[in-house]
């Protein structure tokens, strides 16, 4: 199950734009993050036919985008090969990978701020980081529309190929114990400095997110780890 994540929206505007673009790509489930603004007329009046996605959407804590198995997460900053948190990949990657996953799993497309987007201990929670190519003079995209195209290719990608939907994949929890056993491993390691053993951990946690892991390749994983414990 795909759940679209505004973090902190502060216009209307956007709110009724972003449930017009899931109605017309068949998403359900919008979700608001300590959100700025209320769900008034003005978002009324911009979702047009798209009423029931706004009478749906629950209002969350930032806590909540913890509990997803997949957490995307969007920036039109673009790091280098250096720069393991902003190094992205492409919205037509994103949607070969998420028809591998199967529907009873949680994914967080999380949108960031219309004024700032994702802050960088905000990128470092998410498995995957998208971004969508746009011109080097005025790169950042209004919020609704980054989410209209996120969704149309999405869409398209599910409704052109048939979904792995018999292969188990790794939930959150079994993620959260890899990482844990990594974090362990790491720390047991020498490093020049804490910057590059934190940069190894988002390596890693990144490596996890873009891999897709299935259940069986988590436990192979967990017990090679386990042997590092010992």
């Amino acid at each position: 199950m795909i759940e679209v994540l505004l973090l902190e929206p502060r216009k209307q505007e956007n709110l009724g734009s972003v449930a017009r673009a899931m109605k017309n790509f068949d998403f359900k489930n919008l979700v608001l993050i300590n959100p700025k603004c209320k769900i008034g007329k003005k978002a009324r009046k911009v979702a047009k036919h798209a009423q029931s996605v706004l009478a749906k959407t629950k209002i969350k804590p930032f806590s909540y985008i913890k509990k997803f198995d997949y957490l995307i997460g969007t920036t039109a900053i673009l790091g280098t090969d250096y720069n393991i948190p902003r190094n992205p990949i492409s919205i037509e990657q994103l949607a070969n990978k998420l028809i591998k996953i199967n529907k009873n799993k949680k994914i967080g497309l999380l949108i960031g701020r219309e004024t700032i987007g994702l802050k960088n201990n905000e990128i470092d929670l998410c498995d995957i980081l998208v971004t969508i190519p746009s011109s080097k003079k005025y790169p950042t995209l209004n919020v609704s529309h980054s989410a209209a195209i996120m969704l149309y290719e999405i869409f398209k990608k599910l409704n052109n190929e048939k979904s792995n939907s018999h292969i188990n994949f790794a939930t959150k929890k079994d993620k959260d114990i890899i990482s844990e056993y990594i974090n362990k491993t790491l720390n047991k390691m020498d490093f020049s400095t804490k910057g590059k053993k934190a940069t190894q951990k988002k390596v890693w946690k990144r490596i996890m997110g873009k891999a897709l892991l299935t259940k069986r390749e988590a436990f192979a994983v967990m017990g090679f780890l386990r042997k590092f414990k010992k």
